[in-house]
């Protein structure tokens, strides 16, 4: 499995120096770090349900990409036809913890990278060639970055993020049993950016077991971040102890007494933190994300499409047939269930 030189890439790849017309739909992710010479970048966010064929794509474009990426918005398929387009393909799978179909899905395509290292086993054994799957992991983005100015902590230990009991049940119970023995965690919704500096400790937790942005948002602000030790490659993009600080998933006892060690030594806070701040400067910022996809895309076979066209029929039936058919049954539009009963007819 390549691993794109992670967590870099390689900017001075000779093979990236061609003109190349990316087209990004969807979640941004790292869609704008791409930007640079020889590449032009169209980006169409997406964070509502919609469906696209190959005619409405060039709608939006205005003329053909090399280069069709679908960032992964936790959204239904958004592409439909996808085994038959003419350009190379791309998806990056982040939500894999939450949609069990994005492994048959991204067969179809003639690239794909998750976001989480243990799920990659998934993706594997399909279409999908040795390298055309690789893992990408979460990053910090270029305005994620320490307060200008140093201010007074708020809070002793700070979480920031979604508590609805509808969506985030273990959330809710796992901090509300932390609060019985951690009197100084504080729980916050809103810009992250203007809370974390205000933290002695900021708290990470992962809801459905993801290793989530929350890790390297806290690190590239310049937090001390306790985080759960959830695996997905967290302990080769960071090293416990010096950049981050780890408690066994969902065990409250546990975290608490991390964090109350760490409150009671702030030198050792502002060493992590340090630490922490530096590798994500040197090595989990969008830029290197970008880099080490458009290695992963130069390493491609330019006749890629071609050769997945050929097998365009045995791609939708294997992998896409039954997928399409589902959300045919399940979606509320009438207008675009039908669309997707039409694919799984190979109809676009």
């Amino acid at each position: 499995m390549p691993q794109t030189d992670l967590p870099g890439g390689n900017a001075a790849s000779p093979q990236r120096t061609r003109d190349l017309r990316v087209a990004w739909f969807g979640a941004r992710h790292f869609a704008h770090s791409l930007e640079g010479p020889g590449i032009a970048l169209q980006v169409f966010p997406q964070h509502q349900p919609a469906v696209f064929d190959w005619k409405h794509i060039l709608e939006r474009t205005g003329r053909a990409p090399d280069l069709l990426v679908l960032g992964d918005a936790s959204l239904p398929p958004v592409f439909v036809g996808v085994e038959d387009f003419p350009c190379l393909t791309a998806i990056h799978c982040v939500d894999t913890h939450i949609h069990g179909w994005m492994e048959h899905y991204a067969q179809a395509f003639d690239l794909c990278t998750v976001s989480l290292k243990d799920h990659l086993g998934r993706f594997e054994g399909g279409a999908l060639a040795a390298n055309q799957l690789a893992w990408l992991p979460a990053f910090s983005r270029e305005t994620d970055k320490p307060a200008a100015t140093a201010q007074s902590p708020l809070y002793d230990v700070l979480f920031v993020g979604a508590m609805q009991p509808d969506r985030n049940p273990g959330r809710i119970a796992f901090l509300g049993e932390l609060k019985t023995r951690l009197a100084g965690l504080a729980i916050r919704t809103g810009d992250y950016t203007q809370l974390y500096p205000l933290a002695r400790i900021v708290l990470n937790e992962a809801e459905r077991g993801d290793l989530n942005f929350r890790v390297f948002e806290a690190l590239g602000c310049g937090s001390c971040l306790v985080t759960p030790d959830i695996g997905h490659g967290l302990r080769e993009l960071f090293t416990p102890g010096k950049e981050l600080a780890l408690y066994p998933p969902g065990d409250a006892a546990a975290c608490a007494r991390v964090c109350e060690d760490l409150l009671r030594s702030p030198e050792k806070r502002a060493a992590m933190a340090r630490a922490g701040l530096a590798r994500v400067d040197r090595d989990h910022r969008a830029r290197r994300r970008a880099s080490a996809f458009l290695d992963l895309v130069s390493g491609l076979d330019p006749d890629q499409p071609g050769r997945r066209r050929e097998k365009a029929a045995e791609l939708r039936r294997k992998y896409l047939k039954r997928l399409y058919l589902h959300f045919a049954e399940v979606c509320d539009d009438k207008r675009v269930a039908q669309i997707y009963l039409n694919a799984s007819r190979g109809e676009c």
